[in-house]
């Protein structure tokens, strides 16, 4: 199957790849925050998506969150953040600033947190949220938080690093995720 964040729809959508039949996972189709089943759940402008094979995870842009549906029942939850801010914390306590890319390597997910120019880590067990690279807008390659991104959009990973598409500043940056530097 292949699923997509279905944007202006406020859903998820799930597309069975053989035959080309496409389905609704999770979303009411009205924007929200509520978590639930299904239909019965809400999204504001979800757009990026990945998976670990058992459940999707999702940044809900508008509403500065990270979702989890499971995919075999459609059940979605808030694994990170509640509303825009910067915070580093646990589950819902932590802040996110138009979150939009997101990648995992099974066991944490890696978002790139458009409008805190930064690169965010989430321990997919825990919820726990930290800031693994950026802290600003800017340019600048360096480690950890002493880097600096502009409008990060896009991001993948090979495992070992992550690649950024780094809108705002027209270029692809690599973080080595052992160490948080940045290069360009």
């Amino acid at each position: 199957n292949l699923y997509v964040t279905d944007t202006q729809s406020y859903r998820i959508r799930k597309i069975v790849i053989s035959t080309g039949v496409v389905t609704t996972l999770a979303g009411a189709g009205t924007s929200g925050t509520t978590d639930g089943t299904g239909t019965s759940a809400e999204f504001k402008f979800p757009m990026g998506i990945t998976t670990d094979g058992t459940n999707l995870y999702v940044s809900d842009t508008n509403n500065s969150r990270i979702r989890k549906i499971v995919i075999s029942t459609g059940v979605v939850t808030t694994l990170a953040g509640s509303s825009q801010g910067s915070t580093d914390a646990t589950g819902t306590s932590a802040r996110f600033n138009y979150p939009i890319g997101i990648t995992t390597d099974g066991t944490n997910l890696y978002v790139a947190d458009k409008g805190n120019h930064r690169i965010r880590k989430i321990v997919i067990s825990t919820g726990v949220v930290t800031t693994l690279a950026g802290s600003s807008e800017g340019s600048t390659d360096a480690t950890g938080t002493s880097a600096r991104f502009n409008t990060p959009l896009g991001i993948t990973t090979d495992g070992t690093n992550l690649y950024v598409a780094d809108y705002g500043n027209d270029r692809i940056r690599k973080i080595v995720i052992s160490t948080g530097v940045v290069t360009t």
